[in-house]
């Protein structure tokens, strides 16, 4: 189990290693295709809007075909796109090879999480899923170092050949060791099965639990999308400073996983998705008490942003596993389909919550505190809805 564990890991991976590696190279990017830097940025959220849109056709091929072949024909994608972004020479190509790489992400997401629903149930699925987002965050915690020594050494195109290399060794282990989950049992999908898209959709609970995780995806994606503005533009550090930085919230948010992973057991899942919602808040308090209490010329310090975004990404760790789990449970006969399902509401809603704070007419920090305090409603409804799913999993089992 720790080996199939470790190779879901490794597709999971692809997506905050197709953010966080470049997340230095941005100026360096927009200054080699001659284009804004902020018209760079919007390929993260982008990236994860596709990824968000193409779960809804990626969760019934894994159903329809198998988790193997539609996790190869992601590897593929990703593959090219990385080729196209590394040999652009213009922001159409650049544009066109974010797209194929969320397109291919997408099913390598689905296949990941389908797969921990295919083989574990309840705590143990709850604890699965948070191992994966707690691993998840190695890759903020080193990629961006990794990005910005390969881009200082070999230049922006470096990152891409890196993901290219990268991909294609994750292909070979998951053609050679990556077994079939798909239950005996799975419901076939002749077409967009929107039929049972929107059945699944019915349920109060899978959307209580989905949101939740939009809320905390919007706010992460936020945070990152503006960092190097805040950080690097503003608060002048350097591209090395900015990923140390970058860097020790990510480990930070992997110590806040690991100690999910512990308060699952002794206190069960609901009691996560309520200090997720307090992180959030929290978060979102400190951040706005350090734009009040501080004079202006203090303001583009890089810990008036970054304590205040360690302390509301400890919601990320609190809530993505536990509202996972309870989202995903009641579907093991529709895992693709519910999988997809929620991996569109979490990315799209999120991507797109992001976009809009990042579209709004007031500085980083407010709009930063504005998907803070959206996370924190959605997670303490999440919460709210738990107290209430006990007792009653086994019964939607049957629907």
């Amino acid at each position: 189990m720790q080996k199939f564990t470790l190779l879901l890991l490794s597709l999971v991976l692809l997506g905050p290693l197709g953010i966080d590696l470049y997340l230095p190279t941005l100026p360096d990017i927009a200054l080699g295709l001659n284009t804004p830097v902020t018209t760079i940025q919007t390929t993260i959220p982008l990236f994860l809007l596709v990824m968000g849109l193409g779960q809804i056709v990626a969760g019934p091929l894994v159903d329809n075909f198998g988790r193997k072949p539609v996790a190869i024909a992601g590897i593929l994608l990703y593959l090219l796109g990385s080729i196209l972004a590394a040999t652009a020479t213009g922001w159409p190509q650049f544009l066109s090879a974010r797209i194929v790489q969320g397109c291919a992400v997408c099913c390598t997401a689905v296949v990941a999480f389908s797969g921990v629903r295919d083989r574990l149930e309840g705590e143990e699925a709850a604890r699965a899923y948070g191992f994966l987002n707690g691993a998840l965050n190695i890759v903020p915690a080193l990629a961006p170092m990794l990005g910005g020594f390969l881009a200082g050494a070999f230049g922006w195109r470096a990152p891409f050949w890196f993901l290219a290399s990268y991909v294609l060794v994750i292909g070979l282990m998951i053609l050679r060791f990556l077994p079939e989950t798909r239950p005996a049992g799975t419901l076939a999908v002749k077409a967009l099965p929107l039929v049972q898209y929107a059945r699944i959709l019915r349920e109060p609970r899978f959307l209580a639990f989905t949101f939740a995780n939009a809320g905390a995806m919007g706010m992460v994606l936020t945070y990152v999308s503006l960092a190097p503005q805040v950080l690097m533009t503003e608060g002048k550090l350097s591209a090395l400073q900015f990923s140390i930085a970058f860097g020790a919230n990510g480990f930070w948010i992997m110590l806040g996983s690991v100690l999910v992973n512990k308060i699952i057991r002794k206190l069960g899942r609901s009691i996560c998705l309520a200090f997720g919602s307090l992180a959030m808040v929290c978060g979102a308090v400190t951040m706005l008490a350090g734009m009040a209490i501080f004079p202006a010329e203090m303001q583009t310090s890089w810990a008036l942003y970054m304590f205040p975004v360690a302390i509301s990404v400890a919601g990320l760790a609190f809530t993505v596993g536990p509202a996972t789990s309870f989202a995903l449970e009641p579907y093991k006969q529709q895992a693709g389909v519910a999988s997809a399902l929620a991996g569109f509401i979490q990315m799209a809603g999120g991507s797109s919550a992001g976009l809009l704070a990042m579209a709004l007419p007031v500085n980083e920090k407010l709009a930063l505190s504005a998907m803070m305090i959206i996370g924190a409603v959605l997670a303490a409804l999440a919460w709210k809805c738990s107290r209430n799913v006990r007792g009653t999993l086994t019964a939607l089992k049957t629907k």
